[in-house]
């Protein structure tokens, strides 16, 4: 079951969901909530001379952390804001933290806003699941697949939070990689 704007607020008040900073009232949708983009953004680099420039996630002992670490560094967005030209990937982040406790049946989706796919931005490549118990801010995969430049400015709205209510309470919470994860501070 998706939640509706006055669930999402219900949620927020009785502790079941926490969104900081709090998000104004402008920011709710009939069923979500906007997230805006935060001043840090990762960008892949080129691969140097010599250097193999085949990721290899299948490899034993492969880690995306160390991975982006070799491969990518962080920029903050200027007053101007940052031009992705199209075609490229960057890794960005929600200036929200999302906290759902695992024993509240709550999970989420993080979706692209409409606005934004149609210019040719996509917020998300394959990962939209929130686990139920994942607490922190978001990651976003951003890439422009649109004809021409897309401005991105710290702040904007970028995504929405659709919360569902799962059937049940999980037995573990989310441990995956990606657990407690955040922007580099």
């Amino acid at each position: 079951m998706i939640l509706t704007d006055r669930d999402i607020r219900d949620a927020l008040a009785g502790g079941a969901l926490s969104i900081e900073p709090p998000p104004p009232v402008d920011a709710y949708a009939p069923n979500g909530v906007d997230l805006t983009l935060d001043s840090r953004l990762t960008l892949y680099r080129d691969p140097e001379p010599g250097e193999d420039p085949v990721i290899d996630p299948a490899r034993p002992g492969y880690s995306f952390r160390d991975a982006i670490q070799a491969i990518a560094g962080d920029i903050e967005i200027g007053a101007d804001g940052f031009v992705l030209d199209p075609g490229r990937l960057v890794l960005g982040w929600t200036c929200e933290r999302v906290d759902m406790k695992p024993t509240t049946r709550l999970a989420a989706r993080v979706e692209g806003k409409s606005s934004l796919a149609r210019i040719g931005l996509i917020i998300h490549l394959t990962a939209p699941t929130i686990h139920a118990g994942s607490t922190g801010r978001i990651q976003l995969e951003i890439i422009n697949l649109g004809p021409r430049p897309i401005r991105l400015r710290s702040g904007m709205k970028v995504c929405q939070l659709i919360l569902e209510q799962t059937l049940g309470i999980p037995e573990v919470a989310y441990r995956g990689q990606f657990a407690g994860q955040r922007a580099a501070e």
